[in-house]
């Protein structure tokens, strides 16, 4: 597996800082997340991102929790620094957070508050063992990242209207699309939506639960959406007896993804049928060690994956490119560049593919 080509790098963390990030999305919420800096010895030039001068390197990760009273609380408490700082291999430092409670402050309202958390700590290491080491992650794991194909993620509002799927293809023409259906839809929608022949990705929220997102699984919605849209990857349905008899047809199951409920190996195994795609985005699975061993076994399987995001606003936003560059640069991934869930559309749009940094600026766990 991948995860031992990296599991036994040295790093070596000698500081831990937080930085807050704020920025409204075009989903009309807030977003808050933050950003976690380990700092250590390392080489002193550390290519274009290096904002040191004292001979040392940063890693980087990004804890994307979505609550933001959580990181009001995380930045008044701080993480167990004297258990955080160091020397360790990425194995071992993965090892002590197991035993560590990054929620200081409180246990988390949603459990996989805790995975993401978990993420930017292990991502963090990882950028910084790497440029500790003098070498990116493609080269520590010989993989070259390939042009990445991405699909821009966006809701409808309320009413449902194309109007933001129309400016951003008057943006960029070639742009394809990840949605998130809902009963409200009308007919109306949905024919301007089939007549762009863009939408590859419909997410219906089923596997939600007590979440501003939920989607209830509703047999006659489902049937509108699979009719209509025949060739779209159907993203989370909700499985109930009354879905069940749409979901399990052939030509249905085939083109059915999963994201919420993966956070690992079993919860691929435990889906209701063998999966033929899967959504991964990183900071579900905690540790690195999982993800590797989660994209493994679906390189095994024949399942196809495309990356996914949690509205990253700093350094995990290229990581999750970075990692469907290397591992599946062909699918439709939904980590389209942060620009694209600004309230406006912008211009100069950058348009898929995008092309991998420069062999002389790819260090560490970046893109």
């Amino acid at each position: 597996m991948d995860f031992d080509r990296l599991a036994g790098l040295d790093v070596r963390i000698d500081d831990v800082e937080l930085r807050r990030l704020e920025r409204d999305t075009s989903s009309e919420f807030t977003r808050v997340t933050t950003e976690v800096a380990f700092a250590g010895p390392g080489p002193a030039d550390d290519g274009p991102d290096d904002d040191r001068d004292d001979g040392r390197v940063t890693g980087r990760g990004e804890d994307v929790t979505y609550d933001a009273e959580e990181h009001d609380a995380l930045h008044q408490v701080g993480l167990p620094t004297d258990d955080l700082e160091g020397e360790f291999t990425l194995a071992s430092f993965s090892d002590r957070l197991e035993d560590l409670d990054l929620f200081p402050a409180g246990a988390p309202d949603r459990a996989d508050f805790r995975d993401y958390r978990r993420w930017a700590l292990e991502s963090a290491a990882l950028d910084l063992a790497l440029r500790q080491a003098g070498t990116s992650l493609g080269d520590a794991l010989d993989r070259e990242p390939k042009p990445l194909r991405f699909v821009a993620s966006t809701r409808l509002g309320e009413p449902p209207s194309t109007d933001r799927v129309e400016h951003l293809r008057e943006a960029v023409p070639s742009l394809e699309f990840k949605l998130d259906p809902t009963p409200e839809w009308t007919d109306a929608v949905i024919e301007d939506l089939v007549e762009t022949d863009a939408v590859r990705i419909l997410d219906l929220k089923g596997q939600y639960e007590g979440t501003e997102v939920d989607v209830p699984a509703d047999p006659e919605f489902y049937e509108r959406i699979l009719e209509s849209f025949p060739e779209a990857v159907i993203e989370d349905p909700g499985v109930t007896e009354e879905t069940r008899p749409l979901l399990e047809a052939p030509e249905v199951r085939n083109r059915l993804s999963w994201d919420a409920p993966i956070h690992g190996v079993q919860d691929v195994e435990a889906l209701p049928w063998e999966s033929r795609w899967l959504n991964v985005k990183p900071s579900r699975f905690g540790s690195l060690e999982s993800l590797l061993e989660t994209i493994a076994y679906c390189e095994e399987r024949g399942i196809r994956c495309y990356g996914g995001g949690q509205f990253e606003l700093g350094v995990g936003r290229g990581q999750i490119q970075l990692l469907a560059a290397l591992y599946y640069p062909d699918g439709p991934n939904d980590v389209a560049p942060g620009v694209y869930n600004d309230p406006e559309v912008a211009d100069g749009l950058p348009p898929s593919p995008l092309e991998p940094p420069a062999d002389d600026e790819r260090v560490g766990f970046r893109w």
